[in-house]
């Protein structure tokens, strides 16, 4: 997962998204230059929208399965063809099953004992959640003593304040609601989405924390 947010470290979090008109809104924020993608699987046939996207767009994007907090849910986004999975809490059983799956994974966490069970599993890259109700500075405290671990901020990130999670190190943002206004969405502007991310990309993309691979 750290080579996989290193490449994309927006990460644009689909929830309740009609699918009647999925395809033309993610379409627009490719446009706008992310290319990853969350799919809650809370969201009425969320392992269908995971295929549907994958068969729409192919390569061109990189699609996870979010929400992940039971087997079935997590079978059923892996047979989708989710690429990785998140979930918002770090349950053992949860966490436990995805290793031995050898299933890539963002395993939610907010305490350091969190982190040190994702750790005994191998994770190294967590999901800090939910980072908009913590300090900012909060994320070096946990990489204090876990000085070898990365995390994507979810929960009150939008493309306003990105950069300020990015430049505090985090590694990457996921971002759900505060990604467009809603109005976009709501009037089927895709032009209007495309140019909002456009404009605010190239400043996150060029936060310090992000380190290009390849």
């Amino acid at each position: 997962m750290k080579t996989l947010i290193q490449k994309y470290p927006v990460i644009s979090i689909l929830r309740n998204i009609p699918e009647k008109y999925l395809v033309q809104y993610v379409n627009a924020i490719i446009n706008g230059g992310i290319h990853c993608f969350e799919v809650a699987l809370n969201t009425p046939d969320g392992d269908k929208q995971i295929k549907l996207l994958k068969q729409e767009f192919k390569n061109k994007i990189v699609v996870g399965g979010g929400t992940a907090i039971t087997k079935e849910r997590i079978d059923r986004a892996v047979e989708a063809g989710a690429e990785f999975l998140l979930t918002p809490s770090s349950s053992e059983k949860i966490i436990r099953y995805c290793h031995d799956q050898k299933i890539k994974m963002l395993p939610g966490v907010m305490t350091p004992t969190d982190v040190e069970l994702c750790v005994s599993f191998g994770y190294d890259t967590m999901k800090l959640f939910p980072a908009g109700d913590l300090p900012l500075n909060y994320v070096k405290s946990l990489k204090g003593p876990f000085d070898q671990t990365d995390y994507v901020a979810v929960g009150g990130i939008s493309l306003s304040n990105a950069a300020q999670y990015l430049d505090s190190g985090y590694s990457g943002v996921g971002i759900a609601s505060g990604l467009v206004p809603d109005e976009y969405i709501i009037n089927m502007d895709w032009p209007a989405v495309t140019a909002y991310i456009r404009d605010r990309l190239p400043a996150i993309m060029a936060c310090k924390s992000i380190n290009p691979i390849g």
